[in-house]
């Protein structure tokens, strides 16, 4: 009968164990020296060893012929135990077995000495399972055993076992298994079972099992069934995004390609690839992005080995820090929405709207415009520079030929800001009135943070600003969805009192959806960077 990878290839010494090594070097010191304890608690994420580590340990201190704290495997109590007919060993599933009535079994069994090898030992699955009553009964047993006794408790939820029973034992932490370290497991796995795995596949599989050497094999099981094990293969067995795909998606966040994007979902969606799943990974990208983007030192030993460093600033480049922060919390909001939708596809494709209109420089902060300016600079981009009206009057107009006519209408044309046109006049109407950026707008945004809705406040951020009109704060919605969530009654509460501790007193708040008004934002971080510019000779182009 077929034998699952994850069974057919577990550990059969301390040795063998992957990624555990201050834990396995300790055991076989203690072996060595005699200096056993009575009780040992195993701790850790799922796949990280625990199980096997105890099942080892129960034969090595069984063992007729050990080496160097590692069990021959080979004597009569080794394979006995291997086998399962030594009966001096028991494992017992906690889940399962959780009453007082099995504890109180357990106990009584401790007083007989072992027939066929040196000490009984119990392994205790999933401790944590245990009802109150069952730990209380195993406390005295556990506290003072008899010599011939040996309990290995193992869980992956420590916070749920009592301390009286975490004090009582030896306490061992699992670590999650590095990912090169898996994807080395897996070649040689893959080179042992005759089967042709990828480098990039044995990588890919490596960062889906999220440190668990059981998962990485268990999904090795699965997308070998069909033969050859390359990236392709491994996406479509597990239903999951490829390595290339999440950097494609990614681009058609930043240049801001709807369409592509949302092609591109309905393709994962087409395959029956979960678009949580999906989103999900797309934030590891993002993570592994930010690091490098804002990190000054090597990052490449920090990043998942799905993706190389010039992939990952190629990614980067023209993006700025903080569009990669709004990333990660509009995909965090919607991955909590899709938890508990009924239609995961609808939200995953309002999700790809949000992200698609953050793409090139239509950052939601003067600070991001800033990051913005910064990587024009640094790359040697002209940049045009604009003059802010001062005390609310009207800007300068350009220099230009004296003796050359007017054009049609340039005595009445508006300034430019940041770069862009103001809106013009329509059909003889007039343009809006200047509005100021209220100073206190960003302080605003973040002292709503857990205040209000996550959706609203996002929608907000993203879709309006904070202006003063006539000594009030009005708040201006581009679209419809920041009107609607910021103007219901209790988020418009609290926007009220934050602005009033702000403000020092209390202040009017109106919310409107956004016309042709013109919003003067304070540019002197813009203008210290410009100067900066001139400094080191960057040519800067006026208008």
């Amino acid at each position: 009968m077929y034998q699952a990878l994850y069974r057919k290839w577990r550990p059969q010494t301390f040795a063998d164990v992957i990624g555990q090594q201050h834990v396995t070097d300790t055991l076989r010191a203690q072996l060595q020296s005699g200096r056993l304890s009575h009780a040992y608690l195993f701790t850790g994420t799922r796949g990280t060893g625990k199980t096997t580590c105890a099942k080892i340990l129960a034969r090595a201190v069984n063992c007729e012929h050990p080496v160097n704290g590692d069990p021959c495997n080979e004597c009569a109590a080794c394979r006995g135990i291997l086998d399962g007919s030594v009966l001096d060993v028991t494992e017992i599933d906690a889940a399962s077995n959780n009453g007082v009535d099995n504890i109180r079994d357990l106990r009584d069994e401790t007083r007989y000495t072992p027939a066929q090898v040196k000490k009984r030992v119990f392994i205790i699955d999933e401790v944590h399972m245990l009802s109150i009553g069952a730990f209380n009964a195993l406390l005295k047993t556990l506290e003072e055993p008899p010599e011939h006794v040996l309990f290995i408790l193992a869980t992956t939820e420590l916070h749920k076992v009592p301390a009286t029973i975490l004090s009582r034992c030896q306490r061992f932490d699992f670590r999650r298994i590095g990912a090169e370290d898996i994807a080395r497991r897996l070649l040689d796995v893959a080179a042992g079972e005759g089967i042709e795995l990828t480098e990039g596949a044995a990588r890919l599989i490596a960062r889906l099992a999220d440190g668990a050497m059981r998962d990485a094999l268990s999904m090795l099981d699965r997308a070998a069934a069909a033969g050859a094990v390359d990236e392709e293969t491994v996406t479509a067995a597990l239903g999951v995004m490829g390595q290339d795909d999440g950097v494609h998606l990614a681009e058609h966040f930043k240049t801001g390609d709807l369409a592509a994007a949302v092609t591109l979902l309905e393709e994962y969606y087409s395959a029956g690839r979960d678009l949580a799943a999906v989103f999900d990974q797309m934030l590891g990208l993002i993570r592994d992005a930010l690091l490098v983007k804002t990190s000054r030192t090597d990052v490449s030993a920090l990043i998942s080995p799905a993706y190389t460093v010039k992939t990952l600033q190629g990614l980067c480049d023209g993006l700025a820090a903080s569009t990669l922060i709004a990333w990660s919390r509009i995909i965090g909001d919607s991955l909590d929405r899709m938890r508990s939708a009924a239609n995961r596809r609808v939200e995953a494709e309002l999700c790809a709207v949000r992200l698609c209109s953050l793409g090139a420089e239509n950052y939601d902060t003067l600070g991001g415009r800033v990051e913005a300016l910064e990587e024009k600079l640094k790359n040697g981009v002209p940049v045009q520079v604009v003059q802010t009206p001062q005390s609310g009057g009207m800007a300068p107009p350009p220099p230009r030929d004296e003796d050359a006519p007017p054009p049609p209408g340039d005595e009445d044309a508006p300034p430019l800001i940041d770069g862009e046109p103001a809106p013009q006049a329509k059909s003889g109407k007039p343009a809006g009135p200047t509005l100021t950026l209220w100073p206190q707008w960003a302080r605003l945004l973040d002292a709503l943070m857990g205040k209000i809705n996550v959706g609203a406040l996002t929608n907000i951020k993203l879709g309006a600003k904070g202006a003063l009109e006539d000594g009030a704060l009005v708040i201006l919605c581009e679209d419809r969805m920041a009107y609607i969530l910021a103007h219901k009654d209790e988020t418009l509460a609290v926007i009220r009192e934050q602005a009033a501790k702000l403000n020092g007193g209390p202040i009017k708040v109106r919310v409107r959806e956004a016309g042709d008004e013109i919003i003067q934002e304070n540019n002197a971080k813009v203008d210290e960077l410009i100067g900066h510019a001139q400094e080191l000779d960057i040519e800067i182009k006026t208008l």
